[in-house]
């Protein structure tokens, strides 16, 4: 059977459906990019926020209109969005042949054999993942699954359950063979990174994870993404300094700088932590980028909060801002409050943010001209436009790219010299040499690694 898997949402929604490509194929079935022609479609939903619902809803009911006009005869939702409205999809969406929320996704291989759907498995697979897209060399690499946080706005506990950190055996195994098919950068995702290893009992944490990804994996560049700043520890920052492999970037979602809305978001940190947080990373990690986010918008936020925001992004000075406005989920403690800050003053308060962290990032990304340091070709040069990468700082999708006065090949390093600030958040960078070596080959693991199944239930569930 010829199938297609439409991801939505964030990155850890991509690691899991390349678990279902992997195991689809292991059953007999052929991926296809095109739509028109899959017999099998599974959309893996978001239902983080409104718009990204919709965005999902938007992809089943495409993908249930082939089932009309194309090869398509089978439509399948998984996901997050499923987890939580999986009645209501139900009723409103009879022509989906199968609905299965995220906690439920390891019964998709047997659901689609018991309906004739897929065969016995033909062939052992050697990962637990397939790639489908255009940049094999970048892959990501959940740690843990869920969340135990409980922030006021956010729904992630309710589809994706509690904190579960998996094995760190596991870890390393998927590692391997991610690299095995040609990673050259990996990036760590989880709801909180930080966080990783405090539900086990066998006294493994992120920085024992990092250590056995340095040692047992031949991987050039390691990327945290996603740590709230308290769990960011000076055992954690040791590791990142002293192993060149591992990027000097962090991703740390502050979500604001307001005491009073900090505490309504039920967030962990308050103010002058996070301002210890950064200085304590800058201190001990010399030319780390970090990366944060924030909500503007939130109930109760006042102008007066909105101030003390803008102050302190402008002190704390970092590389890249994510903002979004405040918008209720259902099911959310937040939801329970009045929802008092009008749409239009949302919208003021955004752009306002995005202002000033424009001019921000612009001179942070000024102090980083004349430097030379390496970068990920992302694309050769042709067509008329020139070769693209990213540098350390540059996480992929999320912070711009870097325009190359010289080619290269596509998933291999340069060494290149940092010329200018494009747009204020793209560079412009010399091309002083390549890295002619291939990749090199996975060491051998210096620890028993138990393999792996290809279900996604038997990883993460």
């Amino acid at each position: 059977m010829k199938f297609a898997v439409v991801t939505l949402g964030c990155d850890k929604n991509t690691v899991d459906s390349e678990r279902y490509v992997a195991e689809l194929r292991a059953h007999g079935g052929e991926p296809v990019d095109a739509l028109d022609t899959a017999e099998l479609i599974v959309v893996n939903t978001c239902g983080f926020i409104d718009a990204a619902k919709k965005e999902s809803l938007d992809a089943i009911l495409e993908a249930a209109q082939r089932k009309g006009d194309g090869a398509c005869r089978t439509v399948v939702a998984v996901g997050c969005m499923v987890e939580r409205h999986k009645a209501e999809m139900q009723e409103a969406l009879p022509e989906v042949d199968l609905f299965l929320g995220a906690s439920e996704t390891d019964r998709l291989v047997t659901e689609l054999h018991a309906r004739g759907l897929i065969g016995d498995p033909e062939t052992l697979h050697p990962g637990v993942r397939l790639y489908t897209g255009d940049t094999p060399w970048v892959r990501y690499l959940k740690v843990s699954e869920g969340c135990d946080h409980g922030c006021a706005f956010c729904a992630i506990p309710l589809m994706r359950g509690r904190h579960r950190s998996f094995a760190l055996d596991d870890i390393v195994r998927e590692a391997q063979l991610l690299e095995m098919q040609g990673a050259r950068e990996i990036n760590l995702v989880a709801q909180d990174l930080a966080h990783y290893g405090r539900d086990r009992q066998d006294g493994m944490r992120l920085p024992e994870v990092l250590r056995a990804l340095v040692r047992e994996t031949s991987i050039p560049w390691i990327r945290n993404m996603y740590l709230y700043p308290s769990g960011i520890t000076p055992a954690l920052l040791e590791v990142i300094a002293a192993e060149s492999r591992i990027v000097r970037y962090l991703d740390m979602p502050i979500q604001h700088a307001s005491d009073s809305v900090l505490e309504r978001m039920r967030r962990p940190e308050r103010q002058q932590r996070i301002r210890e947080r950064v200085a304590r990373c800058r201190d001990a990690v010399p030319g780390v980028a970090i990366r944060t986010t924030c909500i503007v918008g939130f109930p109760g936020e006042s102008d007066d909060d909105v101030a003390q925001l803008l102050a302190f992004l402008e002190e704390i000075a970092f590389e890249r801002v994510g903002v979004f406005a405040y918008s209720p989920q259902e099911g959310t403690r937040a939801a329970e409050m009045p929802d008092d800050v009008p749409e239009d003053v949302k919208r003021d308060r955004l752009e306002r943010v995005q202002e000033l962290q424009r001019h921000i990032t612009a001179s942070r990304y000024e102090s980083r001209v004349g430097a030379r340091t390496r970068v990920l070709v992302q694309e050769s040069a042709g067509d008329g436009h020139p070769a693209s990468g990213r540098v350390p700082w540059q996480a992929d999708d999320i912070d711009g790219l870097t325009w190359l006065d010289g080619d290269a090949p596509a998933g291999r390093f340069a060494e290149v010299e940092v010329t200018e600030v494009v747009d204020d958040y793209d560079f412009r960078a010399r091309v002083l040499s390549v890295d002619d070596a291939p990749p090199a080959a996975p060491r051998v693991a210096t620890r028993a690694l138990p393999v792996m199944g290809s279900s996604v239930g038997s990883y993460g569930r």
